[in-house]
């Protein structure tokens, strides 16, 4: 029974960490965040990186190479929400202050506001 609530308890962790959102953040252009003198920080992999003003840092590397990056405001380029919602919650626990974002999936791409997760 003991193994059996171990087990729920580290899914619900995996579960909380990957797919319940971020809320707070902004999401820009990634122009517009160069503009603010905030670190465009881009996690998606490198195939899918094509003409990017930003540190290009796949999620899958970030705990080799974060300190590459310097510390203060940063915008997040995320490929999905799921690699948004790891990469914002790694850059925190960093240290890093994560103030806004841009998705390439996303379709409210280029609007202003908090980003809803909305349906």
């Amino acid at each position: 029974m003991l193994y059996i609530a171990v087990l729920l308890l580290a899914i619900l962790f995996i579960a909380y960490r990957r797919y319940y959102p971020v809320k707070g953040i902004q999401c820009i252009r990634e122009s517009e965040a160069k503009e603010l003198g905030r670190t465009v920080v881009d996690i998606r992999h490198y195939h899918e990186v094509h003409d990017s003003i930003s540190i290009v840092i796949p999620y899958a590397y970030l705990k080799r190479f974060y300190s590459e990056i310097p510390q203060g405001s940063v915008h997040l380029i995320a490929g999905d929400r799921v690699e948004l919602n790891l990469g914002v919650r790694f850059f925190r626990k960093k240290g890093f202050k994560v103030r806004s974002y841009e998705l390439a999936a996303c379709k409210s791409k280029g609007k202003k506001g908090v980003f809803d997760y909305g349906v």
